[in-house]
Formats: structure tokens, sequence, C-alpha cells
């Protein structure tokens, strides 16, 4: 019993220097680093995009040429060169193709020859002419005479006429052998080939003007209206980061009977070498009228009986408590429209309980 006795006190004496030194140790610590070591509420955050209210639609489409000719000769004959190729730029007057010119300059010297002729007997008539008046003044013509010199001189000046109209014609049809360009173009496609016979105005080289370049797309009849009065833009497949402004020149009158669409034509006057004919495009038509709004989730918005406010974490950790301005109200979405930057983050669940003295851990973002 005694061996009992001295090991229950020797228990409790250790136990009481265990509290002792426990005590002395907890006193010792410092307050700061007890309140370090306090975690920080973790949030969850939403980033806020502004995009308009009506969503922005997009087409595949063409460019192509505003205006493609195809070019033809003004004369019949048979083709004695072809100038250009496919692909191939050319300027305004540069020779195309070329016909041959063997019989047109055959008719060209026979018209010479009909106006030389005429030239001599309107020589003839006009003296005829004047002699007759003489005698008729001395008295020794008639009157039918006169009338007959007169009418002799009138014929010849009408045939003089005709020969200079026909040297005129003749050199015309001869110009016309050489096909040239009538504005600066690219050519598209060739439909003819030397020793060729060709009949007048038959197609023979087709050329896409440079200057005006459009974007050609199908519209469903859905968006009919929003093309009309909305604002387009077009990219290119190739170069995505680049856009140019567009405008819509015309619109089908009637759907197409298979597709059901509209071809639409959206002129870009701002086109430069890079959008190439021919290239794959992006036509992106937007409502004008439209408001840029930033959609949120219900359980973002802070209210006390003042106007509704976001919490807006920074980079530190560090909420902010900004009023906003909402659009409409959803059963799950609210619809904002300022009040917060774009790209801010907002606290989305538990603002009930932040204080905008605290700081705050962000352990997830959603993204609206």
């Amino acid at each position: 019993m005694l061996l009992q006795t001295i090991l229950v006190n020797y228990s409790r004496v250790a136990f009481a220097a265990t509290l002792a030194a426990t005590a002395i140790a907890l006193g010792g610590c410092d307050n700061s680093t007890a309140e370090k070591s306090v975690p920080l509420r973790p949030v969850l955050v939403a980033q806020v995009h502004y995009l308009p209210e009506t969503p922005e639609r997009s087409f595949v489409g063409t460019i192509r040429p505003r205006i493609e000719t195809d070019m033809g000769f003004r004369v019949a004959g048979k083709v004695e060169k072809r100038l250009v190729e496919v692909g191939q730029v050319v300027e305004q007057d540069q020779p195309l193709a070329t016909l041959d010119q063997v019989d047109l300059k055959l008719q060209a010297e026979q018209a010479q020859a009909e106006l030389s002729a005429a030239t001599g007997t309107l020589a003839q008539a006009a003296a005829a002419q004047t002699r007759a008046r003489e005698l008729k003044a001395k008295g020794w013509a008639t009157d039918a005479q006169l009338d007959q010199a007169n009418a002799a001189a009138a014929e010849a000046r009408a045939r003089l006429n005709r020969a200079e109209r026909s040297v005129e014609l003749t050199g015309n049809s001869l110009s016309y052998t050489t096909l040239k360009a009538d504005a600066r173009g690219v050519v598209t496609a060739t439909m003819i080939n030397p020793g060729q016979v060709v009949a007048a105005g038959q197609a023979a080289i087709r050329v896409a003007r440079m200057g005006e370049k459009e974007a050609v797309v199908a519209i469903p009849e859905t968006l009919i209206g929003r093309a009309k009065d909305g604002a387009a833009q077009v990219s290119l497949w190739s170069e995505p980061g680049k856009v140019y402004a567009a405008k819509l020149r015309e619109i089908a009158p009637q759907a197409d009977p298979a597709t059901r669409t509209y071809l639409a034509k959206f002129s870009l006057p701002d086109a430069d070498d890079r959008v190439a004919l021919g290239m794959t495009a992006t036509l992106t038509v937007t409502d004008r009228a439209t408001e840029r709004v930033a959609k949120l989730p219900l359980s973002a918005l802070f209210s006390q009986g003042t106007s509704p406010s976001l919490y807006v974490v920074d980079d530190a950790g560090k909420v902010t408590l900004k009023p906003v301005t909402v659009k409409s109200y959803g059963s799950e979405n609210v619809l904002v429209t300022g009040g917060v930057d774009e790209g801010a983050r907002v606290v989305t669940l538990g603002v009930q309980k932040l204080d905008p003295a605290e700081k705050v851990r962000v352990v997830s973002s959603l993204s609206f």
C-alpha cells in the first residue's frame, strides 16, 4: 500500500508539471502569429464579360468580285493570238487577244477606194451645177437643166458622206480585232485559243475587276431583317485576326428552291490585296440597336434595401462592394449593363456573409 501511494503521488506531480510547462509555452506566443494563422475565407468567383444582348450570327461566304465580265470581240474572225493566261493581272487597255486582220484590211482598202471615187464624182457634179447656174442666169439654160444639175450634185455629196462613214466603220472594225481590258483586273477564265473562229460578241476572256470586292453568303429567311439593318463585318479564314467592314449591297428577291436561303452580297470598301478572290470568309452580323450586357449568377447580387451591388475581388484577395445597373432578372441569372469593369472577378456565392474589410481566397472561377 505504501508503494502504491508513492506512485499515485508521483503521477500527480508529473501531470501538474506538464500543465505548467504548457501554460508557460502558450503564454510566450506572439499575438500576431496567432492572427496570421486564421485561414482566409474561400470564395467562388465569376469573370465579367460584356456581350451584345442579341447574339451575333455568323455565316460562311466567299470573296467574289463585284464586277466580273465576259469580254468578247465586236467583230467575227479567226483568233490569231491569246496574250493572257488565267490568274494574270491585267491593266486598263492592255491587249488580251487579237484576230486575223486580212479580210478587214481588204474591206478598209475597198472603203478607201469608194471614198476616192465619191470625191471625184462630187467634184464633177459640183462643176456641172456651177455651169448650169451661170447658163441659167444668161438665159441659155432651162429650169429643168438647173434642177437636174442640183440633184446630181446632192447625190454626189450623199455618196461622199456614205463613203466617209464606210471608211470610219472599217477603221473601227480593224481596231476591234484587238481585245483590250476595260479596267484593271485579273483573268479568271479563257474560252478561246489561237486558230479558233469566233462570232461577234462571243465570250472570249473573263476578267474580274480588282477595284471592288464583296462577300457572298446565303442568309436564312429568319435573319433577312437583321442582315438589312444590322452591322456586318468580315474576317478571312486565312487571316482571322483581320476584320473588314462590310455593307449589304444586294439581296436576292427570292429564296433558293433547294436551300430556302437568300443570296446576299456584302461590299468590302476597305478590302486590300490580301483579300484574294475565291477566299473563304466569315461574315458576322450584329444588331445595331442591341445593348452590351454581362450575364452573371443571381446569387452574386448583394442588396439590403439599397441598389443591387456586387463584390469585386482584386489580385490581393481584397473585396470591394460596387453598385451595378441591372437590366433584367431571370430565374437563375441576372443581366448587368454597368458598374463593374470588363474582366473583373465577382463573388458568386455567400455574398451575404462577406465583409468588405476582410480578404478572401479564390478557390474556383466560372465563365459566363
